[in-house]
């Protein structure tokens, strides 16, 4: 049986923390409201699986649908909090399962919680005589439709008393800039995200062979992960054998795996809603041709040098030059690219094989919120920020360069924390040398 990992929990005050911290950034006289994804139907009487809106998980923890928070600020700068929640009922938890309802609610989340059939009541209280209305506008239907529901009956009625707020101010950069910090407990849980999928990494280059087909790796790589504790991944896993690999987001994962291929593998799974993020480009029959090693060791060379970049003060133009420059030199040096370095570098010619951007923020989103630029400057890096470096090299048939290098793709990813003197690699266990790699892929 597998053993299974302890999963770090964020304390009930983390939460709490993490509400006036975002309370802080409002004006007296503001209110906020959010509410909780929607269930999304996948097909005639089922759904997709639940997974909480991250921003309300990020504030709340609570998991279930059909929630909403109110934050409230006054004029005297006195803060409430408020949290709706379905009711419990008998006869949809034994069809559905078991709901918290307000009560157990209010006592695990640590949150004042109605039932939320009191919604448009306490909506119209909140917003009454406020100045600012502070919301994700667009985010949802339904939340658009409360709110400019209540914003109407508040301005329609004035004799009873009603004032409707005249500012409305978007959530989203605000609680942004909160989660593009990660705290300890978010560290903690992202640490074990990467090692939980760094073995699910390295069980996919053991079982690889010719024969084996892409699902089956993916179906490996699932399983891992479920095995410990991680059931979702945190984006649909990519299994690209041969020129597959040359398809950035392919997630068919259909094709047989063919002797002499290179077989490119991006996966992540989802731990508490906390994502990591990998992708490591390996030979299907366990030993990398010349070709292979050569293109392989030109991306290889980037991400080091780009990862090398990744410390306060310095910003993602630095990493991105860092990998541009090895990636320029090693093309030219295979002969896939012809001139000068300075002027090929100038032309930015490496980006017809490298055409995609070279990392980005990560946390409760695969692709975390997060501003990248202030101003129009690249910001630069601080303790707290996790990111990934993703340097790659895609040459399909009918590439402008010698035949021999079409069909192959590379990419490597790692996510690292910002840390006060560097970095801190979180997924640096699996293999990514090409004499690891086919040491481990021996040891099969």
């Amino acid at each position: 049986m597998t053993p299974q990992p302890v999963i770090p929990v964020v304390p009930v005050a983390v939460y709490a923390k993490r509400r006036a911290a975002l309370l802080a950034t409002l004006a007296p006289g503001s209110v906020l409201v959010h509410c909780a994804a929607p269930e999304v139907v996948r097909s005639r009487d089922t759904d997709y699986p639940y997974r909480q809106d991250s921003d309300l998980l990020y504030l709340t923890g609570f998991p279930e649908p059909e929630a909403w928070l109110i934050l409230s600020k006054d004029a005297d700068g006195a803060c409430r909090e408020l949290m709706l929640c379905r009711p419990k009922d008998e006869l949809a938890e034994v069809w559905q399962g078991r709901r918290f309802g307000p009560a157990v609610a209010a006592q695990q989340f640590g949150l004042p919680t109605l039932c939320h059939d009191v919604l448009e009541q306490e909506l119209l209280q909140a917003l009454n005589s406020k100045q600012t209305l502070v919301f994700a506008q667009g985010a949802y239907p339904q939340l658009d439709d409360k709110l400019f529901q209540t914003l109407s009956t508040l301005r329609t009625y004035p004799k009873r008393g009603y004032s409707a707020p005249i500012n409305i101010r978007d959530l989203r950069p605000l609680i942004a800039e909160l989660r593009l910090f990660k705290d300890e407990h978010e560290i903690a849980l992202m640490q074990q995200a990467g090692r939980i999928s760094a073995g699910a990494h390295q069980r996919a280059m053991q079982i690889a062979a010719p024969g084996v087909f892409e699902y089956q790796l993916e179906a490996e790589i699932r399983h891992y992960c479920a095995m410990r504790g991680a059931r979702s991944q945190a984006y649909n896993t990519i299994v690209g054998g041969g020129e597959n690999g040359c398809i950035l987001h392919y997630t068919d994962n259909n094709d047989m795996l063919k002797d002499g291929d290179l077989v490119l593998i991006d996966a992540g799974c989802e731990l508490s809603g906390y994502a990591a993020d990998i992708t490591r480009t390996f030979p299907v029959n366990g030993t990398f041709s010349a070709d292979q090693a050569a293109l392989y060791q030109v991306v290889l060379d980037a991400q080091y040098a780009a990862c090398a970049a990744v410390k306060p003060g310095n910003s993602t133009r630095d990493t991105i030059a860092a990998a541009m420059a090895e990636l320029t030199r090693g093309l030219r040096d295979l002969g896939i690219l012809h001139g000068d370095v300075p002027t090929l570098m100038a032309e930015q010619a490496c980006k017809k094989y490298f055409i995609h951007g070279l990392g980005h923020w990560l946390g409760l989103d695969v692709h975390d919120v997060g501003a990248y630029k202030i101003e129009e400057i690249e910001r630069p890096f601080e303790p707290g920020m996790v990111l990934t470096i993703e340097p790659g090299l895609y040459i399909p048939s009918g590439s402008d360069c010698d035949p021999r290098w079409w069909g192959m793709a590379v990419r490597i990813e790692d996510d690292l924390l910002v840390i006060k003197d560097g970095h801190l690699n979180l997924t640096d266990a699996v293999p990514k040398t090409i004499a690891e790699i086919e040491a481990l892929m021996a040891s099969r």
